[in-house]
């Protein structure tokens, strides 16, 4: 009798031994599901973020006609007598200067091969508020001749008859793809149009 007691005890340690190792072993399972689990919520989580800042770096290239070419305000011309424009046809850029110095950046589309703008030292001279070119079916805002009195200027990216900004040729910025003109984002068309005074020297080449 006391033999089979401690048969039956040996037997009930043993099989309390092994259900702790069970509910061990589920416990551990969990854990390891739930630690996968978060493991691939967090990469999913990382991904989304990726996806959402290049968008968001897309939009903003894509946008960037309708802003300021640089971060910082422009310069100002009351403290810079000695200021000029420099326009690089091979950078498609347009600099405000002062001796050697680079006040602000600009990015520009100058004009294509078949139409260039001209290479040479000119000087600011009349300016307007918009135009329309009915036979190139192309104009602008904020625009500011250096050039021949209203022939090659400095302007905003192209508009169509209706006054309304054309996307697809505001997105050729950094392009030759004008018609002999300067094409500048708005902003930056509109501060040359009602900062730069006549007379100030712009150098083209």
């Amino acid at each position: 009798m006391i033999k089979n007691k401690r048969i039956i005890t040996a037997i009930i340690a043993i099989i309390g031994v092994l259900a702790i190792a069970i509910v061990a072993f589920a416990v551990n399972a969990n854990s390891a599901n739930s630690v996968e689990a978060e493991s691939k919520t967090t990469k999913v989580s990382k991904s989304t973020k990726i996806v959402a800042k290049k968008a968001a770096a897309n939009k903003k290239a894509l946008d960037a006609w309708k802003h300021p070419s640089e971060s910082k305000k422009y310069p100002d011309l009351d403290k810079h007598k000695d200021a000029y424009i420099e326009v690089s046809i091979p950078k498609q850029r347009v600099y405000i200067k002062e001796n050697k110095d680079i006040l602000y950046t600009m990015k520009a589309a100058t004009g294509e091969k078949k139409s260039p703008t001209p290479k040479g030292t000119f000087q600011i001279q009349n300016r307007g508020d918009s135009f329309y070119n009915a036979e190139s079916k192309e104009g602008a805002n904020y625009w500011t001749s250096f050039k021949d009195w209203g022939v090659y200027l400095f302007h905003s990216v192209p508009t169509d008859k209706d006054g309304k900004y054309v996307e697809d040729e505001a997105h050729k910025l950094g392009k030759r793809s004008s018609h002999g003109c300067v094409r500048l984002t708005i902003p930056d068309a509109k501060w040359i149009n009602s900062t730069v005074p006549d007379g100030m020297k712009v150098i083209v080449k």
